[in-house]
């Protein structure tokens, strides 16, 4: 009976670790999908359309299961909501490019690790904007 107090009283922190942590997962596969097969991460320009590819994925997944089972939102204005959503994850991709093009292209670190890394800030800023700027009409 606990367990489901928590949940209950934690309930959008918990769906958004699991919805959040399926997005990544999602993502990561997808960009290691994309660098062992036929995109080169030594290649800056294919270092990036990885990223893009793996971002686009992420970022359909991401709308739909945090509008629906995260922040529960019943915005009428969903246009407006999904564009604040892809405003908001341009910047986080912005910030994960700028990320991977420092400490891999620039640097010369492992490109998984640093992947990995990233996508933990990337995480943290999108729940932020999405709380707050996306979905704040359903706090």
């Amino acid at each position: 009976m606990r367990f489901f107090e928590i949940y209950k009283k934690y309930k959008e922190g918990i769906n958004y670790l699991i919805f959040g942590g399926l997005t990544t997962l999602l993502s990561l596969a997808t960009y290691y999908i994309l660098t062992l097969t036929f995109l080169n991460p030594k290649h800056a320009i294919e270092l990036q359309i990885a990223n893009i590819l793996s971002w686009i994925v992420g970022f359909l997944f991401a709308y739909f299961t945090n509008r629906k089972y995260v922040f529960e939102s019943k915005n009428t204005k969903s246009k407006e909501e999904f564009f604040k959503f892809f405003l908001s994850r341009i910047f986080t991709l912005i910030l994960d490019m700028l990320i991977m093009f420092i400490f891999v292209t620039l640097l010369h670190l492992n490109n998984k690790l640093m992947k990995i890394i990233s996508q933990v800030m990337v995480i943290v800023f999108n729940y932020i904007l999405s709380k707050f700027v996306v979905f704040k009409n359903n706090n």
